[in-house]
């Protein structure tokens, strides 16, 4: 077996395999699907996909590199399809490359419209019978900045984070691929005070950052996280007129950032990331909620997961708190009693939430620190930002981190 990077920290969880991903460590989203991990890329400029069918032995890579000044950092499998995100990437630009800037006020407003495109904008669609060669089957476009995260579990419908021009930010488009090779819409919902074009207007301080990051469905049930607009509960039946059945926001007096839902429907339970977007804390510690969703109108906040205390990480650099939890997706690890998340400076953790009201950790495993750096951006920390968490069927855990490569874990709970 090859030497294996040491962990910083591990309880219940051991490294047992590693792949540097052909030497473009810097990982986003990740998707496990017969045997071959897919990246998304926040600063190679592409995707990889990699042969994992022996974890401990990752083996040969295979890069698609994005069309000029492109994000392709979230992407979706199911059956033979990959779908992959197009849009700007923002931090290529002069305007948003401080995470202040992005992450503080509306990234339409800040980058206006532009009157010519020099990227890509929508959703790839790809055929993946042949994971060794994706072949690209269509095209969603967005007239816009373009799509940031997808939610696809098989069946007929998409559902895509969009900026659309004439939106102050990301809303929700509902897309229709029966036909993959001519997807189209089907849908949309935004928050009111998003559609400009319409003239609406916000009720929120400008430094405030009110987008859509994603939406899980379940049914016909939509769970949706709108940074630092809350959460909205809404019912898709209809996809061309989502209806709302609850909106939730609990920043201020909280930090904001809400991220990833996941809902736990055989339970009545909803549990939600507030992603930590600032060095040290610097946006308030953020949290992982445990809602009671038993009458969706009213979802009340029961419990809040344990933060992370076996080290100083508030104090250890770059960003401290929740990211992404992994999404109980067909054909993977599904449970409605034990959850992962990344909560990045302090690498991936499992929690066991048996008593919806007093979650407790049962695992954690925190990943050497990056050799290289890779994230472009000035005076970022060579620590370890663990992004993104997906675990298979067999219980195998595969996190991202933005430098340092796709970690493979034993989970021993």
């Amino acid at each position: 077996m090859p030497d294996l990077p040491q962990a910083v920290y591990a309880r219940n969880m051991r490294l047992v395999g590693h792949s540097n991903q052909g030497g473009r460590g810097d990982g986003l989203q990740v998707m496990v699907h017969r045997g071959y991990a897919y990246v998304g890329h926040p600063w190679s400029a592409g995707f990889t996909i990699a042969d994992v069918r022996d974890p401990k032995r990752p083996g040969e890579t295979w890069f698609i590199p994005a069309p000029p000044n492109t994000w392709t950092i979230h992407l979706q499998t199911h059956g033979d399809l990959l779908l992959v995100v197009h849009a700007l990437d923002v931090f290529a630009r002069m305007k948003l490359a401080d995470e202040k800037a992005y992450y503080g006020r509306s990234v339409g407003d800040a980058l206006g419209e532009a009157q010519s495109r020099d990227w890509s904008a929508g959703v790839a669609i790809y055929d993946i019978a042949r994971p060794q060669a994706p072949r690209q089957i269509g095209f969603f476009p967005i007239a816009g900045v373009g799509a940031h995260r997808i939610w696809h579990d098989g069946g007929r419908y998409a559902y895509v984070s969009a900026l659309v021009d004439g939106f102050a930010d990301y809303i929700l488009l509902i897309v229709d691929i029966a036909d993959p090779t001519r997807p189209i819409e089907a849908g949309r919902y935004w928050l009111p005070g998003l559609n400009r074009a319409a003239g609406e207007t916000p009720d929120w301080p400008s430094d405030r950052r009110y987008a859509l990051h994603h939406a899980l469905v379940a049914g016909d049930t939509a769970y949706a996280c709108w940074r630092d607009g809350g959460l909205t509960i809404l019912d898709v039946a209809d996809k061309a007129k989502p209806r709302l059945i609850a909106h939730r926001n609990w920043s201020p007096p909280f930090g904001g950032g809400t991220h990833s839902p996941l809902p736990l429907p055989d339970r009545n339970l909803l549990i939600v990331a507030d992603e930590a977007v600032a060095d040290a804390e610097g946006d308030g510690r953020k949290h992982v909620w445990v809602f009671d969703i038993r009458e969706p109108a009213n979802p009340v906040s029961i419990a809040t997961f344990p933060t992370p205390d076996d080290a100083d990480y508030a104090a250890k650099g770059a960003h401290f708190g929740p990211h992404n939890l992994h999404e109980n997706r067909q054909g993977s690890f599904v449970s409605s009693s034990v959850i992962f998340a990344t909560w990045q400076n302090a690498g991936v953790r499992a929690f066991d939430i048996s008593d919806s009201y007093r979650p407790r950790e049962i695992g954690a495993f925190v990943p050497a620190a990056p050799t290289r750096m890779i994230d472009r951006r000035p005076d970022r920390p060579k620590v370890i930002q663990s992004a993104d968490v997906f675990v298979d069927a067999a219980g195998l855990i595969y996190a991202t981190d933005y430098n340092a490569g796709l970690s493979i874990i034993e989970f021993a709970g």
